[in-house]
């Protein structure tokens, strides 16, 4: 017999599994369906259990290195997976007016709520700024052929002239 309803199938299974549970537990002793309720109960209590949150997470390893000219390195693991480390090094100004400044690269790695595995590098200076990378960053969409030849064709026209 063919079904309208596709989850009609699965309801009355479930309910025919159900009238058959009930029978079984009703011919064991009170004791054994004590047994039972009492070994259902702790599992769910098990799998209700409070978690321990990433707030919470052990370091597990930890290096931190500064020397006296400026630069440094650090790096870090926790116990529930996540891994960081970083380096600076000082860049000297190119002029007299501007003072030294300290170029960061380094990188981070945990695993998201979904499971997958988020990894970012990054550079951060004075000149681009921070500068991260990884596969789960969002991109841009291509620019269109058209919008793009209409781009370059304003790009190729003089400047205009201003009225004052």
């Amino acid at each position: 017999m063919v079904c309208a309803d596709p989850y009609r199938h699965n309801y009355e299974s479930l309910v025919s599994l159900l009238h058959r549970a009930t029978f079984l537990v009703g011919r064991l002793s009170r004791l054994r369906s004590m047994e039972i309720f009492l070994l259902i109960a702790c599992a769910t209590l098990t799998l209700a259990a409070p978690q321990k949150s990433d707030a919470e997470a052990e370091i597990i390893q930890q290096d931190n290195v500064i020397d006296p000219d400026g630069t440094y390195q650090y790096s870090y693991e926790t116990a529930n997976g996540i891994r960081g480390q970083e380096t600076g090094t000082l860049k000297r100004a190119n002029s007299p007016d501007t003072s030294d400044v300290i170029v960061a690269a380094g990188s981070i790695s945990y695993n998201a709520p979904d499971g997958s595995l988020i990894e970012l590098t990054y550079t951060a200076d004075d000149e681009n700024g921070f500068q991260p990378s990884g596969a789960h960053l969002p991109t841009p969409p291509p620019i269109p052929p058209q919008i793009q030849k209409a781009l370059d064709y304003l790009a190729s026209l003089p400047p205009a002239n201003r009225r004052r």
